[in-house]
């Protein structure tokens, strides 16, 4: 089985991309962030018209994520809520999280928030948000023991995912506090599905529109697959696939594909 995920900035804008990547590169899950649009308006027919199942979770203009399945999920659900009953809603506002089970695989998609700048409220927001997800995860963990956790994390867990011109601890998305986050949600079990197959340098999954960062591979590998320890064994490859990036408009991230 092939799981995907792709941050596609704006499915609408995107959708014709990734109907061409998905009919050449057919796998059986593709988890989808930032659709940047509202349930209603998501482009469900071209999903359809490849026999694909649609779960989505979409706010206008800003975040979303979906989850897109040649077969059908069992025990879909959206947001830490549906799990985590008793905490402030503020923590759903903002649509990241989406969960079904395929296969007795449970894939929850995520879109992390990005926190804008080391010390801003965003920042903080991201913190506070990545305890949630730990928090989350290990409700989950309870009934679920093969997870595939994957998405757009925002965050660069080590330098070598970052290219070396960049200044670790002075940037978002690699600060010290931010990777000690995930750091302690890993601890629940996960492991790097991509670092089980290529442990080397230089390999990134987004890069900045500006500065002719693609041209020059100035990137960041912010877009990851967590496995729990049995799945992780039954993983056979995990490949970032560049050449969406090449294509005139496209997102700034590409596909990563984890294959088990």
């Amino acid at each position: 089985m092939k799981i995907a995920t792709w941050n596609v900035n704006s499915i609408r804008t995107r959708l014709e991309q990734v109907s061409e990547w998905l009919t050449q590169n057919p796998v059986d899950v593709l988890c989808i962030q930032e659709t940047k649009v509202v349930d209603a308006d998501f482009p469900r027919s071209q999903f359809e018209k490849l026999g694909y199942n649609l779960y989505i979770s979409g706010q206008k203009a800003y975040n979303g994520v979906a989850i897109a399945s040649l077969q059908p999920l069992s025990d879909v659900s959206i947001g830490f809520q549906s799990v985590l009953t008793d905490i402030e809603s503020e923590w759903d506002e903002q649509k990241r999280v989406i969960t079904g089970v395929i296969n007795g695989i449970r894939i929850v998609n995520l879109y992390v928030p990005n926190g804008s700048a080391i010390g801003s409220e965003k920042y903080e927001y991201k913190l506070g948000w990545l305890k949630i997800l730990r928090e989350y995860l290990q409700a989950l963990l309870k009934s679920s023991p093969d997870i595939c956790m994957c998405g757009d994390f925002n965050v660069a867990l080590e330098n070598k995912d970052i290219h070396e011109k960049a200044n670790p601890d002075k940037h978002i998305m690699s600060s010290q506090p931010e990777r000690q986050a995930l750091r302690e949600i890993l601890t629940l079990g996960f492991a790097d599905a991509f670092r089980k197959f290529t442990p080397e340098e230089g390999h990134y999954s987004w890069w900045d529109y500006r500065a002719a960062s693609f041209r020059r591979n100035l990137g960041w590998r912010i877009d990851h697959h967590y496995l729990t320890p049995e799945l992780y064994e039954r993983a056979k490859s995990c490949i970032i696939d560049v050449t969406p990036r090449k294509k005139e408009k496209p997102s700034d991230h590409t596909p990563v594909i984890l294959e088990v």
